[in-house]
């Protein structure tokens, strides 16, 4: 939900006595939480399961418009729900105290890194059993309750712990709006015994709540604007280069705006893939860097110099070495700078006399073992508007970097956090809140192993994504780093084990790949005959079969990890 925007309630079953609109004669705790996720747009929860959350759990399911997504682990529901937040705005997973916090905890840091606003709420001890001594079980022993918490105080913007019910509406509404305003995770814990408790603060109908909108400073986006147009209009070849704050500045349109206003060519970060339109007649592709880009941290290179840039963040705009202007917003800068731009070609000119199109991959022989670009060739041919792509951190990052997006063709990865075995409950979360949409996801064997369970609940949720798992039989982007024996994996037979997980309950549908041939097969049956399951296509490669740019990245982080100490 972006600021700005009035979060209206939607329309309750009628019954008997139809709620009056701030009547409180029998709200609960529980009711309005279930409501607030409703007006928000989180239409489902993943949750486990615990003695602490169950309570809150019947609420949950209570509320009609809520569905309630039972994920086989925490670490996948807490990546459902990042997932679930990058299709629809906000995302929410409920867990049980501690167990289920702590599980949760790398989800929630990835979602951090990206700027994703989910809801993390946990079941918590009884509230009677604050400022006891008390040890509870699933605790750690002691009987201070505040370890979660302090766990999660530094991967969430915003932390309350509802153990009373007389500010209980303020905690719980002042942590959801901070959560949308702030576009990071949040914490709520709620006391077990609170959520079916009528209160008087608790509406029956819950009363809309009002995000203020984000207004620039006039004076500051003025002056931003014009030190920007004096700049830009002095440049020979000036570039555009969007990033991920896209997102979290809701500013994609009135990027696209400032481009054709303009007419400089357009880029896209690695890290901003799918945020930047790559139909847009100026889109010249991705800026690695040295592979990576030069404001993330995995290829230790600069490539773009400080003084030559203006550096645009959700809330400041940055020229060169000289002025920065505060509380001047992404959107309401790109689109006041639009107005003021001399129209320059002369890049786009320039880039297109020097274009060579990219090489196609080399004809396969008969029975070749398939090849990771030929496979990649396939990919690029199935995506359409009707599409999403999800790419596990490993190779998969920069193979997907390299597919063309048509026209609103989702893409999502985890370039930040990177955290291996991410793109499984992400492709649970994302198609969850996608229906739209049918997600290809491309997954290592590696990264599987971490959380594969979760494809269990794709299933009986009766999802239809198409997943390639790509076999090479252990951690191919570590190897690239450093290579020992802890990166070869036990191989597993991937297909038998989705195939036992699917038990002949649901839609799902599983292929061996080794030649080209067996590819075209396995994916015209995917999109033909088995569009309407769970596709899962094993795909057998070479260890040795990856990307030139995670040969060149492999070296630098590894050049970057083995530096020795600074002298003293």
């Amino acid at each position: 939900m972006e600021a700005g925007n009035k979060i209206g309630s939607t329309a309750h079953p009628t019954s008997l006595h139809p709620p009056v609109r701030g009547d409180a004669s029998s709200g609960t705790l529980g009711r309005h939480l279930a409501r607030r996720l409703v007006e928000i747009g989180v239409k489902d929860v993943f949750s486990v399961p615990g003695d602490f959350n169950l309570t809150l759990l019947d609420h949950l399911i209570a509320e009609p418009e809520l569905n309630l997504v039972g994920c086989c682990n925490e670490l996948n529901a807490g990546y459902a729900a990042d997932g679930y937040a990058r299709a629809k705005g906000v995302g929410a997973c409920v867990v049980t105290f501690t167990v289920g916090g702590l599980s949760v905890l790398n989800a929630i840091a990835g979602a951090y890194s990206e700027n994703l606003p989910v809801i993390c709420i946990v079941g918590g001890p009884n509230s009677n059993d604050y400022g006891t001594n008390r040890i509870l079980h699933h605790t750690i022993g002691l009987p201070d309750f505040s370890q979660e918490l302090r766990c999660f105080q530094t991967i969430t913007c915003a932390q309350a712990v509802v153990n009373n019910l007389d500010d209980a509406h303020e905690l719980l509404d002042t942590a959801i709006s901070t959560a949308l305003k702030e576009s990071k995770p949040v914490y709520i814990s709620i006391g077990c015994n609170l959520p079916g408790i009528p209160h008087p603060t608790f509406a029956r109908d819950p009363v809309p709540f009002f995000l203020a909108p984000k207004v620039s400073n006039q004076l500051g986006l003025e002056a931003a604007v014009e030190a920007t147009a004096n700049f830009l209009n002095k440049a020979v070849k000036p570039v555009l280069v969007g990033g991920p704050k896209l997102r979290v500045a809701n500013a994609k349109d009135a990027f696209v705006e400032l481009a054709d206003a303009c007419g400089y060519p357009i880029a896209v970060m690695p890290s901003g893939k799918g945020l930047v339109p790559e139909h847009h007649p100026h889109f010249i592709g991705t800026y690695w860097g040295a592979v990576s880009t030069s404001f993330f941290s995995v290829g230790y290179s600069l490539l773009i110099k400080k003084d030559k840039a203006i550096i645009v963040q959700p809330n400041r705009v940055t020229i060169g070495n000289g002025p920065s202007f505060g509380w001047v917003f992404m959107a309401d800068f790109l689109s006041a700078l639009a107005k003021k731009l001399k129209k320059n070609t002369t890049a786009v000119e320039n880039y297109r006399r020097i274009f060579v199109p990219p090489g196609m991959p080399l004809k396969h022989g008969n029975d070749e073992p398939l090849r990771v670009n030929v496979l990649f060739k396939h990919i690029q041919d199935m995506l359409s508007k009707d599409s999403a792509v999800i790419a596990e951190t490993g190779d998969s990052w920069f193979n997907c970097q390299k597919l063309h997006l048509p026209e609103n063709c989702g893409y999502e990865f985890q370039m930040q956090y990177g955290s291996i075995g991410w793109s499984v409950g992400a492709t649970l979360g994302y198609a969850q809140a996608a229906k739209d949409k049918r997600v290809i996801a491309c997954i290592g064997d590696g990264s599987f192993q971490v959380t594969a369970q979760d494809i269990s609940t794709m299933i009986r949720c009766g999802q239809k994504s198409i997943i390639f798992l790509i076999n090479n039989g252990g951690y191919t982007i570590e190897v690239e780093i450093h290579d020992g024996p802890y990166n070869v994996i036990k191989n597993w037979n991937y297909t038998a084990f989705v195939d036992a997980i699917h038990n002949g309950e649901g839609k799902c549908w599983t292929a061996k790949v080794r030649t080209e041939d067996e590819l075209i097969d396995a994916i015209a049956a995917a999109t033909g005959e088995k569009k309407d399951s769970l596709c899962f296509i094993e795909v057998f490669a070479h260890k040795d079969d990856t990307s030139k740019e995670l040969l060149e990245w492999g070296s630098r982080v590894s050049s970057a990890n083995s530096r020795p100490p600074n002298p003293q």
